[in-house]
């Protein structure tokens, strides 16, 4: 039952990530905190080693360093990165390849959704407000909704999920 829990917080937290993203451009600084701490209680609730807790956190604070670059070589912004970091903490080695491969697929099909949008339809009367923000040119890609979308993919491959198939 705890491994289903930690998996709904996880992907909720993803996926509220991803609608901030699309709503303003930003990701909370909170989103990303809550989502790093929570990750220690759930996992030593399923009873994962106190050692391997702290690989999953060293592994997120090395993604997170990555992440810095990245962001000042102004290729993600400093919400994603951070985002990026505590889904990390999560996945561990294990699922990380499954995780940065379904965000970047994600990625690029946004971006190029986007570019194209932004190409053909630069505005729309009847759209909400961040619908038109997202349509102009000098906006950014919520990529927010890239790093959900490789989160829900490693769903299946979390620390979490082998727990909750194993135990009755």
């Amino acid at each position: 039952m705890i491994s289903l829990i930690a998996l709904a917080v996880f992907a909720g937290l993803l996926v509220y990530a991803a609608c901030s993203d699309i709503a303003s451009l930003t990701i909370p600084n909170w989103l990303s905190i809550a989502m790093t701490l929570l990750f220690a209680p759930l996992a030593l609730a399923i009873g994962m080693p106190l050692n391997e807790i702290g690989v999953h956190y060293g592994f997120g604070v090395a993604i997170l360093v990555v992440g810095f670059f990245l962001f000042q070589a102004k290729i993600f912004g400093g919400g994603d990165a951070k985002l990026v970091a505590a889904a990390a903490v999560w996945t561990g080695f294990a699922a990380f390849p499954t995780f940065i491969l379904g965000t970047a697929l994600a990625g690029g099909l946004l971006a190029l959704a986007l570019l194209s949008a932004r190409k053909w339809q630069p505005f729309f009367a009847a759209a909400p407000a961040f619908v038109n923000r997202l349509l102009t040119p000098e906006s950014g890609v919520p990529y927010g909704v890239a790093i959900m979308a490789g989160g829900l993919l490693a769903l299946p491959v979390l620390p979490f999920a082998t727990n909750a198939l194993t135990t009755p």
